[in-house]
């Protein structure tokens, strides 16, 4: 289905359907934050519904390409969950100006390295890229299993038979809608799997209505709502080492839009790209919410929609902001059980990682260097996503770049890649000719 053959009714319904895909993972962070820093019901509600109004704003920054910043893809935007530690940690030490005064100094460094880092292009070949997609599926179908048993894995009822029976439910409602469903109707599988599954969900007392109940009815979004930004350096230097942890996770998803949408990403669109995201982790620290990465959950929707237009996740973006506004409104995505979530995660995250592989099949496995970077690359990303604690007696600094699972399969694919292969690795062009000067010399 073309851009031109999806009107504006139907990409708003395509963009509902993106929105609930990452609200869940949007509102976690500030939930998780304000907890922790103790705020108060009226604090707490601010931070959740301007998070998804800068969420929407972040995400039409990253959506409309001009000169200077944005990578023009059908991306969306949200908060960053490895920021989460970081700046409980930065909150509880010094103060929450402290914390956004780390924001912006992380947002400003992003914007101007953008630049530089651009120049990893070369160091993402096929191998490389493949592997990455795969690793980044593969690392979030745990996160989507633990939602269909509820979402704390400690907790007495996780895997009841509820749970279970709404979260399998919903993947078969999406299976079966998208496999025998007839055109418009196959691509919002999603949406409507979400729809049936809550319903479902609420005969058997899994529903409550308290948080449209309790939500406020509008929100203005207010620089620095909590305070004067204050910087200190340590805490600063900790933002943007997680920074560069997003601008690493963001590079996978950005290659693996690319193979979706047979599009190569050159540096010019990464630069923008990482601009985009620098601007809004300023923007986040001065209206007082967090830091923006590039979600993947939604390249798996794309994949698994077949429409990969920029139109839908526009109107995805608008209603972010809409509901930012009207929490009362935006409340009702909050309502959707856990189960059923986890159940179009687990759906959404398998195409990723399966997007991956067929970028894989493409590898010249004859090569033993190619099976050696795939194999120890995707062992390590998952061994490090399942027991991230691994590293814990390593000092902090490093537990914050080797903590997360896809920036270890990132460091040791391209790593492995340039030890095996040398300058012939970072350069594809180089490998077809040399590929093409053998089939001549045989040939002959």
């Amino acid at each position: 289905m073309q851009e031109k053959n999806v009107n504006h009714g139907r990409a708003a319904i395509l963009g509902l359907q993106h929105l609930l895909a990452m609200y869940s993972g949007a509102v976690a962070v500030p939930l998780l934050i304000g907890t922790a820093l103790k705020f108060n019901s009226e604090q707490m509600t601010y931070l959740v519904s301007i998070d998804i109004f800068m969420c929407g704003l972040a995400t039409f920054i990253q959506l409309a390409r001009n000169k200077y910043f944005g990578i023009g893809l059908p991306v969306v935007l949200g908060c960053a969950i490895q920021a989460v530690e970081p700046l409980k940690m930065i909150g509880k030490q010094f103060t929450i100006g402290t914390m956004y005064g780390a924001i912006i100094v992380a947002g400003i460094f992003v914007f101007l390295i953008s630049g530089y880092f651009s120049k990893i292009k070369k160091l993402f070949p096929p191998v490389v890229t493949g592997t990455l997609i795969t690793v980044i599926g593969l690392t979030l179908i745990p996160i989507a299993l633990q939602n269909i048993g509820g979402g704390d894995a400690t907790a007495a009822d996780f895997g009841n038979w509820k749970n279970l029976v709404t979260g399998f439910v919903t993947i078969l409602i999406i299976l079966i809608i998208q496999i025998w469903g007839k055109g418009f109707l196959s691509s919002i599988a999603v949406l409507i799997g979400l729809i049936l599954g809550t319903l479902l969900a609420a005969t058997m007392g899994m529903v409550s209505l308290q948080p449209i109940v309790e939500a406020a009815w509008f929100h203005v979004p207010q620089p620095f709502y909590f305070g004067a930004p204050h910087f200190e350096w340590s805490s600063s230097v900790t933002m943007i080492i997680i920074s560069l942890v997003s601008m690493v996770e963001s590079t996978g998803v950005f290659f693996a839009l690319g193979n979706l949408l047979n599009k190569d990403i050159t540096e010019d669109d990464l630069k923008h790209g990482y601009r985009a995201e620098g601007l809004a982790v300023v923007l986040g620290g001065i209206f007082n919410t967090f830091p923006y990465t590039t979600f993947s959950q939604n390249v798996g929707l794309l994949q698994l929609t077949g429409i990969k237009t920029k139109r839908p996740i526009y109107w995805s973006a608008v209603l972010l902001m809409v509901l930012g506004l009207l929490p009362k409104i935006g409340a009702l995505a909050t309502i959707i059980p856990t189960p059923v979530l986890g159940g179009a995660m687990l759906v959404m995250f398998a195409m990723i990682s399966v997007q991956g592989i067929r970028m894989l099949i493409d590898v010249d496995f004859k090569d033993e260097r190619n099976i050696l970077i795939v194999a120890v690359s995707i062992g390590l990303g998952l061994g490090v996503s399942i027991y991230p604690t691994i590293f814990q007696n390593l000092p902090r600094t490093v537990q914050l770049f080797l903590g997360n699972g896809i920036v270890v399969a990132s460091i040791c694919s391209v790593g492995l890649n340039v030890c095996f292969k040398g300058k012939e690795g970072l350069d594809q062009e180089q490998i077809t000719q040399k590929d093409e000067r053998l089939m001549t010399v045989e040939t002959k």
